[in-house]
């Protein structure tokens, strides 16, 4: 693993409910992927190789439009190490939720 990503996808729809529909979606298909990730209540943290990474961002914005908002903005933090030795999902949290 060389990176870690933090994805928040913010859909421009009407309602909280739709939001979180188009959001669920999402992390549905983070999940899909079978990398490690962590559901936060502002943002997923993903962790894997760059490239799988940046192609998941992308599709992110992707199937929130499929699921049915006309526009989506998305706020991303990359951490990027190409000889590896980014820290960990869970090294950054597990202390805190035990």
């Amino acid at each position: 693993m060389n990176a870690s990503v933090a994805i928040q996808v913010l859909p421009h729809v009407d309602t909280d409910e739709e939001v979180i529909r188009i959001v669920d979606e999402v992390i549905a298909y983070i999940k899909s992927t079978g990398l490690t990730y962590y559901v936060g209540p502002c943002e997923t943290a993903i962790e894997g190789e760059y490239e799988e990474l940046m192609e998941i961002v992308k599709n992110c914005q992707y199937i929130a439009i499929k699921a049915g908002c006309p526009k989506v903005a998305a706020y991303v933090k990359i951490s990027f190490a190409p000889e590896g030795g980014v820290l960990t999902i869970e090294k950054k949290v597990t202390k805190h939720h035990i």
